[in-house]
């Protein structure tokens, strides 16, 4: 990316918006934020800054709610993630720029149709569904940066309440991408991009905690959606164009 502040105006909007969805909802700025985060930077420091972002929106959240977390069930979720998350950062570095882009968007849409259908599984509960759902979404947050949807419809089985499930998303958005930026490193950025990105982070965690208690949860899930969807087709119609 260009070093000015014209370049970078643009990945500071991307960024607020997906923080304002994730202090919102929990989870979903990969969602949102990273298709487009991956068009601008490319798919490596896309990914990468998508990690580092929806970390530290998760920390602002988990601040406010860390009481809440039950240890019990998130520890099967992370200690899986972490056994996978190496090797998502091994594929994606391993993998030609236009096929990781035709994956990741891939990778979004059918993990935005799967949270839209509300997939139930009996191998999506209790232990074993904690194992499955960490494992998965730790290869997919370190290689795509979409770890979420996993951890969704785990919780969609499991039954918890979206009260229930706030305060654990970020924790588990905490560990997680705490755990794939230690695999990858931190993205190269310009100070221009690295200063757009942390004021879209504060922005964003500002806005997002302003509408909480305005905007019904199903409008936010059904935007969430609807953006990552769109972020996943258009991702991958650029990796298709690029090949």
């Amino acid at each position: 990316m260009d070093a000015g502040w014209g370049a970078a105006l643009p990945l500071g909007l991307v960024v607020l918006v997906g923080a304002s969805v994730q202090r919102l909802a929990g989870v979903g700025f990969a969602l949102v934020a990273g298709p487009a985060l991956v068009l601008l930077l490319g798919p490596g420091d896309g990914v990468t800054l998508s990690n580092c972002a929806a970390g530290a929106i998760s920390a602002v959240g988990l601040a406010g709610t860390w009481r809440q977390v039950r240890l019990a069930r998130m520890l099967p979720l992370t200690g899986a993630a972490a056994c996978t998350v190496p090797l998502g950062a091994w594929t994606a570095g391993r993998v030609p720029a236009p096929a990781l882009l035709i994956g990741i968007g891939l990778l979004v849409g059918a993990a935005a149709l799967l949270v839209i259908g509300g997939v139930r599984a009996a191998g999506l509960r209790g232990v074993r569904g904690a194992l499955a759902a960490g494992a998965a979404s730790g290869f997919m947050n370190s290689a795509a940066g979409v770890g979420g949807p996993a951890v969704s419809l785990y919780a969609v089985n499991t039954g918890w309440s979206a009260r229930e499930f706030l305060p654990n998303a970020q924790f588990y958005g905490v560990a997680v991408n705490l755990l794939s930026l230690a695999a990858k490193g931190a993205p190269q950025l310009a100070a221009p991009a690295w200063s757009a990105a942390a004021a879209g982070i504060a922005l964003g965690a500002g806005v997002g905690r302003a509408l909480a208690d305005r905007v019904p949860e199903r409008r936010t899930r059904a935007v969430v959606l609807g953006l990552a969807l769109a972020g996943g087709l258009t991702t991958l119609g650029k990796g298709v164009r690029d090949l």
